[in-house]
């Protein structure tokens, strides 16, 4: 057999039909864990491209391997697909939807070279199978030929409705090649178009233009490992050693082997390298998966990908790793020697070692922990670039209130953490233009414009905090650590050295079950269910109820607790309430509630603008001064 990388178009230029066994499966990819991932790998690549880097390292999809050609010289040349069958599917897809959104944004030409790479033309023997590039199990082709040739979205749609069974209150799924196609294309279009919390990239450019570099991108930057099978191979065999499941090695065992053969080759001294510098990376606390946002990963995966990140200000996904960094050696030589090279890595994952399992007393303890909370791991290669300064504690104190005064206040206003990758990996270039420090830090986010981005205001800051429903935008941790830093405020000189290390949980004072002892502020009984829902809008009661049932969701409503409530305790009564609720918790933030006498809407607002002003001097505003 003859292995040689290729480009993943390049399979697609000549006139021939790849054709998918009849005894290979049916098309069985899905969207979480095949179509997403290749979705991050294209948009990867036509960011670098819209971002000028270019000459970033091409992305291998995969192997794909063909038996020899089994089609008389007058036909279309037909080749068996051995193994890569739903890879070489899905591209195909791919190349559909591309191709009908370059027709929706009226890039003719560019939907046409598009067609090239999925239709054959010219005479042809069996025209309406031998015009396919791809050519799939039996039972998908009906489908698949629909994908291929209806020409749009809509036209796709109108031959695959949405249907729904009786009774059934989810509709039917579409045929699987269906669903790829809109996810394609509907992934497609946010890219090229923006969300209303995602502008596109490169916007200042005609999209003709930004479709033509993207275009590039998949002609030269994807690349697949193509396997043609020779008359003696046996293809049964080749592809069950392919498919075959051995461990894999980590990143970290990749990268060692490689950091250590070019030590030897240079005649730098290996194994004291190892057993001063990389030793370390190999002890079980490296190699434990720990989870950061949807995936688990060891913890040397995770502290390779953000030190690269750290280095470059680029994005480094954990499966290009290896390559990444092969790359960013061979290409920027960081490093005059090897030496050199390990000695910053075993530095540098000490550094990382103090953020993911921060020590009281460090001066990184408060932003790592709050990042922590608030699953906020893309700032990781800023706090590592910080860390390679030797900062002072006093600049890592303002550092702290900066970080969690711009994600806090995010996060209480409901904004989206979609772009925090792209901020804080901007962050780091800026950083090491402008120099590293606190005040850059402020100046860069304050700079921040559009909701997507923008370090909100007091106001906005205000609004949010008064009027949004706490769990809309929080969940249970976030509102602890808003309520374990509110309670802070209240202590005085000699209770300062206090600290909560019982776990807590939140309660609301006005009970979310309150219609049987809670009435109105009028006396009345407020209005339950299907009731409220068949009352007009203007009758007194129903206002008065929708009000209650909005505030009683807000920060003003919500306290913490070192000891929960019993349910029953917790629906009684504010006269019963109360006394259970101070005995539960000698939190200083509770025992202002002593004074309270009754509890309702005027008292939720007037607590909820009194935390708001303390709020304020914990998580300052982008002017401020830190």
């Amino acid at each position: 057999m003859k292995a040689n990388a290729a480009p993943v178009l390049a399979l697609f230029e000549k006139k021939h039909r790849l054709e998918v066994p009849l005894f290979q499966r049916q098309y069985v990819w899905n969207r979480g864990h095949q179509w997403e991932p290749l979705w991050e790998d294209i948009s990867r690549k036509f960011t670098e491209y819209l971002e000028g880097r270019k000459d970033a390292p091409v992305h291998f999809l995969g192997a794909m391997v063909f038996d020899q050609k089994q089609t008389p010289v007058t036909h279309v040349e037909k080749r068996h697909v051995i193994d890569g069958q739903q890879r070489l599917t899905t591209i195909q897809i791919f190349l559909a939807a591309f191709r009908d959104f370059c027709r929706t944004s009226e890039c003719f030409d560019l939907a046409d070279e598009c067609e090239s790479f999925t239709l054959n033309k010219g005479m042809m023997a069996e025209p309406g199978i031998d015009k396919y590039k791809v050519w799939p199990t039996q039972l998908d082709r009906p489908q698949f030929i629909d994908v291929i040739i209806s020409g749009s979205r809509s036209a796709l749609e109108t031959k695959h409705p949405i249907t729904r069974r009786k009774y059934s209150r989810k509709p039917d799924p579409r045929p699987k090649m269906v669903e790829a196609y809109l996810f394609f294309y509907d992934s497609i279009s946010d890219f090229f178009l923006g969300t209303p919390s995602d502008p596109p990239l490169a916007n200042e450019q005609p999209i003709a233009v930004r479709l033509e570099e993207c275009f590039q991108a998949l002609k030269s930057s994807l690349q697949v490992v193509v396997i043609d099978l020779e008359q003696d191979d046996d293809a049964q065999v080749i592809f069950e050693t392919l498919n075959a499941r051995g461990e894999p090695l980590l990143p970290a065992d990749l990268l060692r082997n490689y950091i250590f053969l070019r030590a030897a080759r240079r005649g730098e001294p290996h194994e004291p390298l190892y057993d001063q510098y990389w030793k370390r990376f190999d002890e079980p606390f490296w190699r434990e998966e720990v989870r950061q946002g949807r995936l688990s990963r060891p913890r040397s995966d995770l502290f390779m990908q953000h030190f690269l990140a750290s280095q470059q200000g680029i994005e480094i996904p954990i499966k290009h790793l290896f390559v990444e960094y092969k790359f960013w050696i061979e290409k920027h030589k960081p490093f005059a020697s090897v030496h050199d090279e390990v000695a910053t890595l075993a530095r540098q994952g000490e550094e990382f070692r103090r953020l993911i399992t921060p020590v009281k007393g460090d001066a990184v303890f408060d932003v790592a922990t709050f990042l922590e909370r608030f699953d906020v791991g893309t700032a990781l290669p800023a706090l590592l670039l910080f860390l390679d300064y030797g900062l002072s504690p006093e600049e890592w104190m303002a550092i702290s209130k900066i970080l969690e005064s711009y994600v806090l206040r995010r996060s209480v206003c409901g904004f989206t953490t979609k772009n925090y990758n792209r901020i804080f990996l901007t962050l780091v270039r800026t950083l090491r233009a402008d120099g590293v420090s606190s005040e850059n830090l402020r100046s860069y986010l304050a700079r921040q414009e559009g909701e997507s981005v923008e370090w909100p205001s007091d106001e906005v800051f205000r609004n949010a905090w008064n009027g949004r429903h706490a769990y809309h935008t929080l969940n249970n941790a976030k509102i602890v650590h808003i309520f374990r830093r509110l309670n802070d405020t209240y202590m005085g000189a000699l209770s300062e050295q206090v600290t909560i290390e019982s776990p807590l949980s939140v309660e609301h004072i006005l009970p979310q079950n309150w219609l049987d002892h809670w009435p109105l502020p009028d006396g009345s009984s407020g209005l339950a269910g299907a009731e409220l829902w068949e009352t007009d809008e203007a009758d007194p009661r129903a206002q008065a109820t929708r009000r209650r049932n909005e505030m009683l969701q807000t920060l003003g409503n919500l306290t913490v607790l070192s000891q929960p409530l019993n349910s029953k305790v917790s629906n009684a009564s504010w006269e019963a309430k109360k006394p259970q609720l101070l005995a539960a918790s000698l939190l200083p933030i509770n025992q202002q509630l002593y004074s309270v006498d009754k509890w309702d809407e005027t008292a939720i607002d007037r607590r909820s603008n009194e935390l708001f002003e303390r709020a304020l001097r914990l998580w300052p505003s982008p002017t401020a001064r830190f």
